[in-house]
């Protein structure tokens, strides 16, 4: 690896990290970045999960007070996330590749739910109970969205954001921040998996990982910062810049 090389990626896990902690989508920087320097797509995959789970854990960290309250909703939907992760994890490294076509049409539809999540979540409020009534639906579409998380990830916050603002009545940032608890656990367990069996290189996960922790501060102290329409706008923005790449390759 080159000093330019190492400089880019070292960059583009930085930017990652910051539009992952604020919306999500910050693998679709890191992981063709990799791929343009001729690492193979498994390899590139796995190193880019590990390396972005610090900046995961950083982007967490950044929005703590607004996790305040959330222990009991953070663990019900931890235990599906985490499940969900090993499982994307185990199915990628027994089907590399089999996901790849559908990830354009996941983020579209996260898409469609970000934008229309306020409308939806004021349709079901009059259906509305307590949480908990609402809590398996939700624990089951996270299980699966755990699972294209652990498998690639690109988006996986789109998603998950998206679910949340449907289902849970909470401020969206305080929604942001469980989110970026999740995604941490997700990219967590199925690095851990990773680390153990797959082939991970150590110098790019090094990279990336640095570059992340100083993007999920710069993205806490940006994103806390958005009024919440702003950050809709932007999660709706960055979703559509990454469907457009996707969708162009």
């Amino acid at each position: 690896m080159t000093p330019l090389e190492a400089g880019a990626i070292l960059c583009a896990g930085l930017a990652a990290g910051t539009i992952n902690t604020i919306v999500g989508s910050g693998s679709l920087i890191t992981f063709p970045t990799l791929l343009a320097f001729g690492f193979a797509p498994l390899d590139a995959n796995v190193s880019n999960t590990v390396g972005l789970v610090p900046g995961s854990i950083s982007g967490a960290v950044g929005y703590r007070r607004e996790l305040v309250g959330q222990r009991s909703r953070a663990v019900r939907l931890g235990l599906a996330s985490g499940a969900g992760g090993l499982t994307g994890a185990l199915l990628l490294l027994a089907f590399p590749g089999a996901f790849a076509a559908v990830v354009p049409v996941l983020i579209a539809v996260a898409l469609i739910l970000v934008a229309a999540g306020p409308r939806l979540s004021k349709a079901l409020a009059s259906h509305r109970h307590a949480e908990s009534h609402r809590s398996w639906p939700l624990a089951a579409l996270f299980y699966a969205t755990a699972i294209y998380g652990g498998y690639f990830g690109a988006g996986m916050g789109i998603i998950m954001i998206a679910l949340l603002t449907i289902f849970v009545a909470d401020d969206i940032q305080r929604l942001n921040g469980l989110k970026n608890v999740l995604a941490a656990l997700i990219n967590g367990v199925a690095g851990l998996l990773f680390i153990a069996v797959a082939p991970v290189h150590w110098d790019l996960v090094l990279l990336i990982a640095i570059g992340s922790i100083v993007g999920g501060q710069v993205g806490a102290r940006v994103g806390r910062r958005l009024p919440a329409p702003a950050l809709r706008l932007t999660i709706i923005g960055v979703g559509l810049l990454a469907e457009a790449r996707l969708l162009l390759g």
